[in-house]
């Protein structure tokens, strides 16, 4: 496999929503100006090398790493450059900086952008749920959001979407944080560490870190898949530059990532492997829990197709945090036309 997929290169928490909109905004006024988007070409095999951009290696994104071990990428002439960026502000300013093509993690960067002037489009999403889940080692199951209350929960820090979906949950069962509940924010990647190290009663973390914990007697006791129903928890972003210059690039990606959404849920076994893959420091019966969790939640993208529903989960939850205004309409940051596209030419 020539798709190369980087580990993180370093977490930069200073990244705050205002202080990211007023440099990686204004980086993109310039860099849209560039003529560096274009088509660039593989040496390798003729395929086109894609600099693309993920919030954090995690398997929510397994239709992509399933994507990438099958060869769709490749048979549809894309060669994957793939890095994580340690965060979803840093993912999206890779590419309002010009050193991705295309991003994936929380697309309320791209509505964030756009109300502050700046660029970003939606071209499909790649987890159609929260792929969040309550862990720990001395809780039982939480039947009532209420029942937070009192608690130390550990989880990324703001502005990352579990810190977002920890902080609407609180204070919509009327609990104000700091006060009737805490939330610890720690490096994303490292909640389970922290939660079992005994800095919290509970952390709010993803997979495939929730099956390790489980394997070391922790267990899930609240499930946000299906708390919040149909969400937009993370979307492909891309510049409208990109799409002008080169649409071709855009809906080979786009397709891939469609094809690679139905391969993940036709074939869960292939699934596994490759997560085996992707996370080989982790117990092979870890992974497949992972799998197994995420498949039955729904969590990853049945459809690269982005849906109403799913967006305006997403919106009402970050405008009730006051991340965003919701002030631009679905139809104006959300493109369909290029998943609506890749659903026509697979049937």
């Amino acid at each position: 496999m020539t798709d190369q997929v980087r580990r993180p290169h370093g977490i930069n928490h200073s990244f705050t929503r205002r202080g990211f909109l007023a440099t990686s905004v204004a980086a993109a006024g310039s860099f849209a100006a560039s003529s560096l988007i274009g088509a660039r070409v593989s040496l390798a095999a003729g395929l086109k090398t894609v600099r693309f951009s993920e919030a954090v290696h995690n398997l929510g994104y397994i239709n992509l790493y399933v994507g990438m071990h099958a060869g769709i990428f490749k048979k549809n002439g894309l060669d994957m450059q793939v890095s994580a960026a340690g965060g979803d502000t840093q993912t999206f300013a890779a590419v309002l900086g010009g050193s991705a093509d295309f991003a994936i993690g929380d697309a309320t960067m791209a509505q964030i952008s756009r109300e502050n002037g700046g660029p970003g489009v939606v071209v499909g999403t790649v987890v159609q749920r929260a792929h969040y889940f309550g862990v720990s080692k001395t809780l039982q199951p939480i039947t009532d959001p209420a029942q937070f209350k009192g608690l130390k929960i550990v989880t990324s820090p703001e502005p990352n979407t579990n810190y977002s979906v920890a902080k609407r949950l609180l204070e919509k069962a009327g609990l104000k944080v700091g006060v009737d509940a805490t939330i610890v924010p720690v490096n994303p990647g490292t909640e389970i560490a922290a939660m079992l190290a005994g800095q919290a009663d509970i952390a709010i973390a993803y997979q495939p870190s929730v099956a390790a914990a489980e394997a070391q007697g922790a267990k899930v006791v609240f499930d946000f898949s299906t708390y919040i129903g149909p969400f937009c928890n993370t979307g492909i972003m891309v510049l409208p530059t990109t799409i002008q210059k080169d649409p071709e690039m855009v809906q080979a990606l786009v397709t891939s990532f469609e094809e690679a959404s139905r391969k993940t849920y036709a074939d869960p076994a292939f699934s596994k492997e490759v997560a085996r893959k992707e996370f080989p420091d982790l117990p092979g019966e870890v992974v497949d829990k992972a799998i197994d969790a995420e498949l039955k939640y729904l969590i990853p993208a049945q459809s690269v197709v982005t849906k109403t529903d799913q967006w305006k989960n997403l919106m009402d939850m970050q405008i009730y945090l006051g991340n965003a205004k919701g002030s631009i309409p679905f139809e104006q940051i959300i493109d369909n036309s290029f998943a609506d596209k890749a659903v026509a030419s697979l049937k």
